[in-house]
């Protein structure tokens, strides 16, 4: 067993029950041809998935749309019957017509439908928790929300997560049913979502930063990620996913990877430490694309 573990990141509490280790794994890179490249094949995608649990991830992150349907079921191949620690987070209401095509659905029946193919997918009771992957604006947003509480009602799913709002969506969403974690584009590069990254600091949910390794310029020769993964002696990469986890202790990094190679790679940045002048030298504003 490597000496690096997602552990190193320290763990967080989604929706007050769910202890995970900061450090995830997005499954998005194993799906289909069209989106991030060829599917690597089943068994690439075994062996990653079995390797980030021996390496301490915890969290999980997938969607229904991913595939569609691969990444579910190829969790449910990989890790079935799963670890009592392990947390699945999947998505619903963002559909994929073709290569490359997404479309927001959040008609109530077909988020409903979605979530219950999910459970049988997975293999699971009951999902741990359960993101609406994009608001639909012909649905009205309390009926999308609605159907999440329903569902939290019966028992299908623990716990609701957002993706892609803002702190309006976040507050009016709350008003009809506690929300555990919102996932939205950030990273030490994009930055547009601070004021919902302290959104859900101040109020405790949990926050998945999806592109996490996104480094635009920043890791340019001689640029600011560039230095300071020299200072480290990692990657840019590393360096950018231990910003992250410096960042807020409720951001949720879930960096995916078809690689065992670079699966470890990122989960060796958890045990990273970015002294105060790193860690200013990529907060500062002026230091971004």
């Amino acid at each position: 067993m490597s000496s690096i573990s997602a552990a190193s990141s320290g763990s967080f509490t989604i929706g007050g029950d769910l202890k995970v280790n900061r450090l995830g794994y997005g499954t998005m890179q194993l799906t289909g041809p069209g989106v991030w490249g060829p599917f690597p094949d089943q068994d690439s995608g075994v062996r990653v998935l079995r390797r980030a649990v021996e390496l301490g991830v915890t969290l999980f992150d997938t969607a229904d749309s991913y595939g569609p349907g691969t990444a579910e079921e190829l969790l449910h191949k990989a890790l079935h019957p799963y670890p009592e620690d392990l947390v699945i987070a999947t998505k619903a209401g963002l559909t994929r017509p073709g290569p490359g095509q997404w479309r927001p659905n959040g008609r109530p029946a077909y988020l409903r439908a979605q979530a219950e193919s999910s459970l049988r997918r997975l293999g699971l009771e009951r999902i741990p928790l359960l993101q609406l992957h994009r608001i639909d604006s012909s649905v009205p947003f309390e009926d999308q929300i609605g159907v999440l509480k329903e569902l939290r009602d019966e028992g299908k799913i623990a716990h609701v997560g957002l993706s892609e709002v803002g702190v309006d969506e976040l507050e009016l969403a709350r008003r009809i049913v506690p929300v555990a974690s919102v996932q939205n584009l950030y990273n030490v590069a994009q930055r547009d979502s601070e004021d919902v990254l302290r959104y859900a600091e101040a109020n405790d949910i949990a926050f998945l930063p999806w592109f996490p390794l996104a480094t635009g310029q920043l890791a340019r020769p001689g640029g600011p990620l560039d230095r300071v993964a020299a200072h480290l002696g990692a990657s840019p990469s590393q360096a950018a996913l231990a910003w992250l986890l410096r960042r807020s202790p409720v951001v949720l990094p879930i960096p995916g990877t078809s690689s065992v190679e670079h699966l470890e790679d990122n989960v060796a940045a958890a045990s990273l430490e970015l002294s105060p002048a790193d860690f200013e030298a990529l907060s500062d504003p002026f230091s971004r694309d």
